[in-house]
């Protein structure tokens, strides 16, 4: 059989790691076999498109890495093909990188691209597709920020261990009658805070879709030790603003790439405990949340993803997305999925059932108050709970504006 009529399909997995990437591959892999065609694996993700640089996918290779974490494949989320710089600005792929793409497409007799990411790497798979590169997609991000679909791969995973977590901070914040901040991944959406926090027990939830402000959060610490629990456990996302609404970062703006989001939770902690006079302590979970196994429901997700990619190549529908529409798997084009990111709806069910249980999100002081009405009418915070003046001096962010 010549090179030119070899049926060959191609799989890339782009931007950070996330748990599930493997169970896509081998999905994919195995589906693509059992219909005649050779797999090839690009590595590195898109910078192994443009250097040409693959390894074969067998039934062999891929028989074990259904729950292994990470990618065999490799990844990067910088480099030449960045697609999101900045606070997050899109940039078009050099017409030089796509021409060179296009050309090893070609030479490597690749009938279909299996590109799986988030809405960046779907966003360079996109602009491959429009130069004629015959690509479908996999939505990939443990934010779960990509629209169009119920579920990304990924989210579960990230939601069991920031749960887990928690689980673990309950019972050191009960003993040391402690208030603990969980800071969790979530660059402009608040689904894992939201889900983790539902799921640990959390009783503060600040996330990036509703505004707050630390004199209702202090208002809900001081309610609970009102009604005899000593300790509060908040949970905050790392793309949730300041009141004064800046973001925290870690490190200074980079035109090259994404800005680098993190320390708004020692924020938290320590502006509670200024206000508060409590023993706070901050725990940041960080790449924890997208390392090691995926769950079950991301294996099994995952496979699905996989599986329906290929049929999306099977019937020659280029351009779109693979999604999870439950109880099926639907699909999308991927200009449509990119359009705009998935975010908490702040008067969802998640939300109505948090604040059911008087969970705090930092936007309101009412949270079913022990105390009568004509007393929180008539007396200031301060007085209400019994807190100096000088302990809720208002904190100035200015820096991170």
């Amino acid at each position: 059989m010549s090179q030119n009529q070899r049926r060959r399909i191609g799989i890339l997995t782009g931007g950070g790691d996330c748990p599930g990437l493997n169970a896509v591959i081998r999905a994919a892999t195995k589906s693509a076999i059992y219909l005649g065609y050779e797999v090839v694996g690009f590595r590195k993700g898109y910078e192994g498109l443009a250097d040409a640089d693959v390894m074969e996918l067998t039934l062999e290779n891929t028989a074990s890495i259904l729950d292994e974490g990470g990618t065999i494949l490799g990844s990067t989320n910088r480099g030449r093909f960045s697609a999101k710089v900045g606070h997050d600005e899109s940039r078009k792929v050099a017409p030089e990188l796509i021409q060179l793409v296009q050309k090893n497409v070609e030479e490597l007799a690749i009938d279909g691209l299996i590109c799986i990411g988030g809405d960046g790497s779907l966003s360079i798979a996109q602009q491959l597709f429009e130069s004629g590169v015959p690509c479908v997609g996999v939505p990939k991000t443990i934010d779960n920020d990509l629209g169009c679909t119920a579920f990304t791969f990924g989210f579960d995973s990230a939601v069991a261990c920031a749960a887990n977590a928690l689980d673990r901070l309950h019972t050191t914040a009960a003993s040391h009658e402690r208030l603990m901040v969980l800071e969790v991944m979530g660059r402009h959406a608040g689904w894992i805070a939201l889900h983790a926090g539902l799921a640990g027990g959390g009783d503060v939830i600040l996330i990036p879709e509703i505004d707050w402000n630390f004199e209702n959060v202090c208002a809900k610490v001081l309610q609970r030790k009102q009604m005899g629990k000593l300790f509060t456990l908040v949970v905050v996302a790392e793309g949730a603003k300041l009141p004064g609404g800046g973001l925290v970062t870690l490190d200074p703006e980079n035109k090259n790439r994404q800005t680098r989001l993190g320390g708004i939770g020692q924020i938290v902690a320590d502006e509670i405990a200024a206000r508060l006079a409590t023993e706070t302590r901050c725990v940041v979970l960080g790449h924890l949340q997208r390392g090691g196994q995926p769950t079950y429901f991301d294996r099994c997700l995952s496979t699905q993803y996989g599986a329906h990619a290929i049929r999306l190549i099977e019937e020659r529908r280029f351009g779109e997305m693979v999604l999870y529409a439950p109880p099926e798997i639907g699909s999308i084009a991927i200009s449509e999925a990119v359009k705009q990111l998935s975010k908490v709806d702040p008067n969802g069910a998640a939300v109505e059932a948090a604040r059911a249980m008087a969970v705090s999100f930092g936007d309101t002081a009412d949270y079913h108050n022990p105390f009568p009405q004509s007393q929180v009418e008539s007396k200031t915070f301060a007085e209400q709970y019994n807190v100096p003046i000088s302990a809720l001096s208002t904190s100035t962010f200015e820096d991170f504006d």
